[in-house]
């Protein structure tokens, strides 16, 4: 914002009329030209970064002159740069009470509240200041992101198409809309707004990022990589896209772990080349008489409905207050009804969203943190490079990504010995700890009469149907090639696919053509767009077997089918992500249901496919079998947990203790 406002502060209009009382020592002229002069000068500090004197400047021109709305404006902004917003804001709504038409006061001023989280008020004073000035051009992009996050699609929508009719050149503009397009599954719309924005900015590296995001919804993981390939070209700094390269790394079986690791580390050293780390933590000093609970805090943008909180809420409800205080740090700001119910299992909640890693870190820091656990690795609205800085004496990876983060300083990594076993423990730059069942522990949804368990559909229908309810990106061409086999050999087997990409219709023609391609006809299958999590549930009635992608397999999708009495076929691979069904389906009682190799697979498809009434016995116990089970055995997980926790602490701490001595 200060580069922008550098250049409309010299062009603000000067004060039309100055009332002075008749005993003013002053003439009107000599007071108008000392305001100006002090604005002039304080304009000239603010073009050379001396936001002091800039702002000692914009003081001496409104005490001249108490009604000068301009002078409130500059003053409001060189405050806002310097972190006081409270007074800032006040000058600010006086400029405002003074000139209500000072368009550039309502978009300050809705910064300020915007930062504060006050986004009503924010979104309010940005549309003021577009009404008073149709052509401003900054506003718009900034309005419409704003709109996005307080879930205002449509509006949002229509502000940006109006920037664009106003700035038909504005690459940015465009980009915006794609963002919107690819929210809204609109993936060839969003990818068209994307080249529309590289044409107009051929080198933008961010456009290049985005339009990869659009190509992962659409499952061409090929022309993702190329968009974050170029990216980083165009940017070598960009830890985001290299996050995101890394993310994709987990759908291409041909990388090696050798490889993986190396680009982890590689993303590492960029991390740690941008950071300070602390030397000195007041948490190592924890009494060993009568301990107080470990702080243990959790960095997140998952803390809502999505399959990071779907795990976690169950186990948060049974840690012990006495032995564990939880500290979160939401690394964005959206909200739900998970999130309400999970927050008061939290001693504090203490947002990073919008502070930088420095500020990040410092807060943590200042928290003084024992245990700071990463739930995000490589994923959308993490904050490795936080890490880095290593805020915490004790910094463990865990539950949101299934590789090496590669940061240095993330000290463990939470796994159990099915889905790291001893011989992959190289593959990861953190010391693997071992939880003692599984690493994962399931919340069942909320009881609904709607989700009763329902009787087998093969019994009814005379053929199996198999379902996949994985995110087209993992639906590869090896997993189309297999099923292909699978369906041969089953003539008369049915398949239901659902994912939110099928309400793309590009990705569905597309996705229909590969089916084709190997094999299974349209006539076969059954596809389904996104809807909610009870009509999700509620379609596992209509499925017999779930067949699991690979090398990336499903996770929530595979708790979510036992519990609804559907058991998972699924293919073990040599990395934790790939072996993260077997972990599940092992901890769950269901060994037989897990292969080694593709030869496995399509035999244990049609061995289960064959025995009827086996599948439908299971099915009818599956329920109660999991419930029982350490996969969604809560009170225990948490226990154990918490033995990890304070023993990895154990471990860590006395080692810092040693050199803080």
């Amino acid at each position: 914002m200060i580069n922008w406002l550098k250049t409309r502060l010299k062009n603000l209009r000067h004060p039309d009329v100055v009332e002075v009382s008749n005993d003013s020592l002053m003439s009107e002229v000599d007071l108008l030209d000392e305001c100006v002069s002090y604005k002039k000068r304080g304009n000239a500090f603010l073009a050379d970064g001396n936001l002091a004197g800039a702002e000692k400047c914009y003081r001496q021109a409104v005490a001249i002159n108490p009604d000068y709305a301009e002078g409130f404006l500059n003053l409001g902004f060189v405050l806002k740069e310097q972190g006081v917003s409270v007074e800032a804001e006040r000058h600010l709504r006086r400029a405002i009470l003074i000139n209500p038409k000072l368009e550039d006061a309502y978009y300050i001023l809705g910064s300020i509240l915007q930062e504060r989280g006050d986004s009503v008020g924010a979104i309010s004073c940005y549309e003021t200041a577009i009404e008073l000035k149709p052509d401003f051009q900054n506003i718009y992009v900034d309005l419409c992101h704003l709109l996005f996050l307080n879930g205002q699609i449509d509006k949002a929508k229509k502000i940006i198409l109006q920037g664009i009719q106003v700035y038909p050149q504005i690459a940015e503009f465009h980009g915006s809309l794609g963002n919107l397009y690819v929210y809204e599954m609109q993936l060839e719309k969003a990818i068209a707004c994307y080249q529309k924005a590289l044409s107009l900015q051929p080198n933008h590296a961010l456009t290049y990022s985005n339009l990869g995001k659009a190509y992962i919804e659409l499952g061409n993981i090929d022309e993702a990589v190329r968009c974050y390939q170029k990216t980083l070209s165009l940017d070598p700094s960009d830890l985001n896209s290299q996050s995101c390269l890394l993310f994709i790394q987990s759908f291409n079986a041909k990388c090696s772990p050798a490889q993986r690791l190396k680009d982890a580390l590689s993303y590492g050293k960029k991390a740690i080349s941008k950071a300070k780390p602390y030397t000195y933590w007041h948490a190592c000093h924890r009494s060993e008489g009568n301990l107080p609970p470990l702080k243990v805090g959790l960095v997140s943008g998952d803390l809502k409905n999505h399959p990071v909180g779907f795990f976690l809420e169950s186990i948060l409800v049974h840690l012990d207050r006495s032995k564990i205080e939880l500290v979160a740090y939401p690394t964005q700001t959206q909200e739900d009804e998970l999130t309400a119910r999970i927050r008061p299992c939290f001693a504090a909640w203490n947002t990073i969203a919008g502070l930088d890693d420095e500020a990040a870190a410092h807060r943590i820091h200042d928290d003084e943190i024992h245990v700071l656990i990463d739930l995000s690795g490589h994923t959308t609205y993490n904050r490795l490079p936080v890490f880095a800085w290593k805020p915490a004496p004790v910094q463990v990876s865990w539950l949101g990504y299934f590789a090496s983060t590669g940061v240095p300083g993330m000290d463990f990594l939470l796994a159990d010995r099915v889905s790291v076993p001893e011989s992959h423990r190289n593959q990861f730059s953190e010391t693997v700890w071992y939880l003692p069942d599984t690493r994962l522990c399931f919340t069942p949804p909320a009881a609904n009469p709607r989700l009763a368990l329902t009787p087998l559909p093969a019994v009814r229908n005379g053929f199996v149907t198999f379902g996949c309810f994985q995110n087209v990106g993992k639906v590869n061409d090896a997993v189309l090639a297999l099923w292909g086999k699978i369906f041969h050999l089953l003539p008369q087997a049915q398949l239901r696919l659902q994912n939110k990409q099928m309400d793309c219709p590009e990705a569905r023609k597309k996705l229909l053509q590969r089916l084709a391609y190997v094999g299974i006809s349209q006539e076969r299958v059954v596809i389904e767009g996104p809807m909610s999590r009870e009509d999700y549930l509620a379609a596992h009635a209509d499925v017999d077997i779930i067949l699991d992608t690979f090398p990336y397999p499903g996770g929530t999708t595979t708790c979510e089918a036992l519990w609804m009495g559907v058991p998972t076929l699924t293919l073990a691979g040599d990395v934790l992500l790939a072996r993260q069904g077997a972990s599940m389906l092992i901890c769950a009682g269901l060994d037989e249901w897990i292969a080694d190799n593709e030869d496995g697979y399509i035999e244990l498809a049609l061995e289960h496919s064959a025995d009827i009434d086996r599948l439908a016995q299971l099915r009818s116990e599956l329920r109660e079998k999991v419930l029982a089970s350490p996969l969604f055995d809560a009170p225990r997980f948490a226990r154990n947990l918490e033995d990890s926790l304070r023993d990895m602490w154990q471990e860590k701490s006395q080692l810092a203790n040693s050199m803080q001595a």
